[in-house]
């Protein structure tokens, strides 16, 4: 079975959520079948809610179209690691695989910080694989946060 990256439609995601002033992070769901079924990128500032994650909100949409808060077969690909928040929501829903960018030294919660899958608490753990697209996601965050200081 070949691999096929979703991190493209990801980025764009992030991309549009840059022009709109929210810190370019991307995230869209794949069913088992390799379709994306649901895409967001952050709209924290937009919506005035501080879980209004790309991962939350693509998540939420996924659920919405899947008819169920289960995503068990389903993978998530997100331009950063995680926070802790975002990690336990992809726990809760039962995604299968995360696919994500840049690390996350500062705020990430699967390698870095809480390392929520590692947490005894975890009810389910998914397969992790880190550094896709990793140095374009990076470029853009920095991007963005240079031009605002």
């Amino acid at each position: 079975m070949k691999f096929n990256t979703h991190m493209e439609a990801a980025l764009s995601e992030a991309r549009a959520a840059a022009k709109r002033g929210e810190v370019p992070v991307g995230a869209v769901v794949v069913d088992p079948a390799g379709v994306v079924v649901a895409a967001a990128g952050n709209r924290t500032r937009a919506d005035n809610d501080p879980t209004a994650h790309a991962e939350i909100l693509a998540i939420r949409s996924a659920c919405r179209a899947a008819g169920s808060e289960r995503l068990i077969g389903y993978a998530l690909y997100v331009t950063l690691e995680p926070c802790a928040m975002c990690a336990a929501a992809i726990a809760a829903a039962r995604i299968d695989r995360l696919y994500y960018g840049a690390s996350d030294p500062k705020s990430g919660g699967v390698a870095q910080g809480a390392r929520v899958f590692s947490h005894p608490q975890c009810h389910h753990v998914p397969q992790v694989f880190d550094g896709i697209a990793a140095a374009e996601s990076e470029a853009m965050l920095k991007g963005f946060f240079t031009a605002r200081r």
